[in-house]
C-alpha cells in the first residue's frame, strides 16, 4: 500500500474526529402543525411562518405552520371567559350563577361544541381565519365590576397587511364587544362570510321538552323565529337584513348584536340527534359580512351570552331584544308584558319564596277580577231559578231542538236575562289564564326554585317515577297536575249544580268533567309553577262564589225576575238592544219555518 495514501486516509480521519468533538450537534427540529389556508388553485400557495410569540407572517410559499396555541384566561363578575390565539375566537364562556339541573357547570359555549369560521377574502384566495394563529399582548385574569379589558388580536397577511380582531370583555353583565377591521385590498366589492356552529347542551332535565322549545330568533324589521320540532332538521333564510340573532336554549342565550352593519344573506339550520344524551340541538348561523365595512373598521357587534331573563335583556342596547323571552301570542302578549309581568315582578321584591309568590298573585288577581267573578255568579243565580221553566219548555217541545230554543229565547226575553251574561265574564278572565299558560313556562326566575316536594318549579314534578312511559302522558305523576285536575272537576261540579241543562248537541255540563281530564294529559309535563297556579285559582274561585253566595239572596232575584215579566208584558220596559236582537231572531227564524212547512206542502201536492 502507498505510504503517501495510508497518511492521507490518517488525516482524513482526524478531521472527521476533531469535527465531531469541536463543532456541536445541531439541535433537534420542534414538531409543528400546520395551518390550511384556502387557496385557489392556480394562485400560488402562501407559507405562514412563526416566530416564538405565535406571530404569522403569508408569503408565496407552499405551507402554513404555527408553533402553538395559546389561551388567554377572564374572570368576570358574571362569567368565566376563555380567549383563543388560533383563529383569535371565543373558545369558552361558562356562566357563574347558573347551572345545569344536575348541579354542573353551566357552559354556553364549551370547548369541542363550538366553532366559528370567519372566511376572509384576499386578492390571492379566501383565508380561513380559524385556522391562522392571531398574536396579542393581552394578559388574563380577574376584571373588576365597572371596568373592562381591551384583547386586540392580530394577524399579518404579508405584503403590509393584516386582519384583527378586537374583543371587550367587561367586568359584570353578559355582553362582549366584538369588531373585525383589515387592511386588504381590493377586497371592497366583497364579504366576509361569517359562520358559528355551537351545540347546545342539555341544561334542563326533559331533553324532549327541550328539543321542543330550543329555536334560533332572528330580528329584522320584526321577530323571527326558526322552525321548531324536536325530532326533526330545520333550515331557514332571513329575507332582510339582520339586526341580531340569538340561538336559544329553553332559558339562556348565545347570540350576536350588530351595531352598525347588519348581517346579509342569513341562513339558519338546526340539526337534532334524537339518539344523543348529551346534546339538545345543534344550531348553526352563517352570514355575509360587507368587507367594505371590515376596511372603514365599521364591523363592530356584541356577543351576549346569559340567561333570557326579561329583566336583563330588556336593558341590552338592541332593537326589541326582549323578546326572546316568548309571552304569548300578539293578543295574549300585552297582558303579560303591561300587567302580569310587572307584577310578578313587584312581589319578587317582597317574598322570596316562588310558590307562596304564586299564592299571592293568584288572590291579587282574583281580587281584581272579582266584579266579573260576582256578575258571573248572579247569571247562573238567575238560570238556577229559570230551570223549573227551562224543563217544561223541554217537555212541550220534544226533540225539536228549533222550537226549543225559541222558546228558551222567549222566555229570556220576557224575565230581562241575557243567556250571554254568564258568559262574559267567564271570557273575560280567558286571556289571563292563557297569557299564563305562556308565561310560566318562560320565567326564568323560577328554574330551580323548590316548593314543597317540588324541587324545581320551572319544570314538572316528578312525584311518582313510572316504569315505563305512557302515550301522551310520559313516565311519570305530576302531583300538581292531578291537584289541578280535581279542582277542576270539583269547579265543574259546583258549577253544574248552579247551571240548568242547555240544549245541544253537546252536553256542556259533562264537557266540564271530560276538559279537565284531557288537560291533565296536556299538562303532565308542563312547568309545576303553572299547574300549581291553576290548582290555586280553582280553589279561590270556589271559595270567592261561596263567599259571594252568603251575600245573594236568591229571593230577591226571584222578585226582579217577575217584575221584569209584568214590565214586559204591559210594555212598560223598554227592550235592550239584546233583547230587539233576539225578538228579530226569533221573528226571522218563525218565517223561515212557515216558509218551509209551505214548500213542503207543495212538494206534496205535485
Amino acid at each position: 500500500m502507498d505510504k503517501n495514501f495510508v497518511i492521507g486516509m490518517m488525516l482524513i480521519m482526524l478531521m472527521l474526529l476533531g469535527y465531531q468533538m469541536l463543532v456541536p450537534a445541531p439541535e433537534e427540529p420542534a414538531i409543528i402543525e400546520s395551518a390550511q389556508v384556502d387557496t385557489p388553485s392556480t394562485a400560488s400557495k402562501a407559507t405562514l411562518k412563526l416566530d416564538s410569540t405565535a406571530q404569522m407572517s403569508m408569503n408565496n410559499d407552499t405551507n402554513a405552520v404555527v408553533i402553538e396555541e395559546k389561551e388567554i384566561t377572564f374572570e368576570t363578575k358574571t362569567s368565566h371567559i376563555v380567549l383563543t390565539n388560533k383563529g383569535g375566537q371565543l373558545a369558552e364562556v361558562k356562566l357563574k350563577d347558573f347551572e345545569t339541573y344536575d348541579g354542573k357547570p353551566l357552559y354556553l359555549i364549551a370547548k369541542d361544541h363550538n366553532q366559528f369560521r370567519l372566511d376572509l377574502p384576499t386578492p390571492t384566495g379566501t383565508v380561513d381565519m380559524s385556522q391562522l394563529f392571531f398574536t396579542s399582548d393581552a394578559q388574563g385574569g380577574t376584571v373588576a365590576e365597572g371596568d373592562s379589558v381591551v384583547v386586540r388580536y392580530r394577524a399579518d397577511l404579508g405584503g403590509n397587511q393584516y386582519v384583527e380582531q378586537t374583543y371587550v370583555i367587561h367586568g359584570d353583565g353578559y355582553l362582549i364587544d366584538y369588531g373585525i377591521s383589515s387592511n386588504v385590498s381590493g377586497v371592497d366589492k366583497k364579504s366576509l362570510k361569517f359562520n358559528w356552529e355551537n351545540d347546545l347542551l342539555q341544561l334542563e332535565n326533559d331533553m324532549t321538552k327541550n328539543r321542543e322549545v330550543v329555536t334560533l330568533n332572528y330580528y329584522t324589521d320584526d321577530i323571527n323565529s326558526l322552525a321548531t320540532s324536536a325530532t326533526s332538521n330545520e333550515e331557514g333564510q332571513a329575507e332582510e337584513p339582520v339586526q341580531w340573532f340569538t340561538m336559544k336554549h329553553k332559558y339562556f342565550l348565545s347570540g350576536l348584536i350588530s351595531k352598525a352593519t347588519p348581517l346579509q344573506n342569513m341562513s339558519m339550520r338546526a340539526d337534532v340527534n334524537t339518539n344523543d344524551s348529551i346534546v339538545v340541538k345543534t344550531m348553526s348561523a352563517s352570514a355575509d359580512i360587507p368587507m367594505s365595512s371590515v376596511l372603514e373598521g365599521k364591523a363592530s357587534y356584541k356577543f351576549y351570552l346569559g340567561p333570557n331573563d326579561y329583566q336583563i335583556v330588556g336593558k341590552v342596547d338592541a332593537v326589541n331584544f326582549d323578546e326572546n323571552v316568548y309571552l304569548g301570542y300578539a293578543f295574549l302578549k300585552p297582558v303579560n308584558k303591561y300587567f302580569l309581568v310587572p307584577l310578578f315582578f313587584f312581589l319578587e321584591k317582597f317574598i322570596e319564596n316562588y310558590g307562596l309568590l304564586i299564592i299571592c298573585l293568584v288572590l291579587i288577581v282574583k281580587l281584581l277580577l272579582s266584579p266579573l267573578t260576582y256578575k258571573s255568579y248572579i247569571s247562573m243565580a238567575k238560570m238556577k231559578l229559570l230551570a223549573p221553566e227551562l224543563e217544561e219548555i223541554r217537555e212541550k217541545t220534544g226533540d225539536d231542538p228549533a222550537k226549543q230554543q225559541q222558546e228558551q229565547m222567549k222566555l229570556y226575553q220576557q224575565v230581562g236575562v241575557s243567556p250571554l251574561s254568564g258568559c262574559v265574564p267567564v271570557l273575560a278572565t280567558m286571556p289571563i289564564l292563557f297569557s299564563l299558560f305562556f308565561l310560566f313556562p318562560n320565567l326564568i326566575e323560577l328554574r330551580q326554585e323548590s316548593f314543597l316536594w317540588a324541587t324545581d318549579l320551572s319544570t314538572y314534578d316528578s312525584f311518582i317515577k313510572l316504569p315505563m312511559k305512557l302515550p301522551f302522558y310520559g313516565d311519570h305523576v305530576s302531583l300538581f297536575t292531578i291537584m289541578m285536575t280535581l279542582s277542576s272537576i270539583g269547579y265543574a261540579y259546583y258549577n253544574n249544580q248552579m247551571t240548568p241543562t242547555q240544549p245541544g248537541p253537546v252536553n256542556m255540563k259533562a264537557l266540564g268533567y271530560v276538559m279537565p281530564v284531557m288537560f291533565m294529559f296536556v299538562l303532565n309535563s308542563f312547568p309545576a309553577g303553572l299547574t300549581f297556579y291553576y290548582f290555586v285559582s280553582n280553589v279561590v274561585t270556589i271559595i270567592q262564589q261561596l263567599i259571594i253566595k252568603r251575600f245573594v239572596n236568591e229571593e230577591k232575584i226571584k222578585a226582579i225576575l217577575d217584575e221584569n215579566r209584568i214590565k214586559n208584558a204591559s210594555g212598560q220596559r223598554k227592550q235592550t238592544k239584546f233583547q230587539k236582537y233576539l225578538e228579530k231572531s226569533l221573528q226571522a227564524a218563525d218565517e223561515a219555518k212557515k216558509k218551509q212547512a209551505e214548500l213542503e206542502k207543495r212538494s206534496k201536492k205535485k
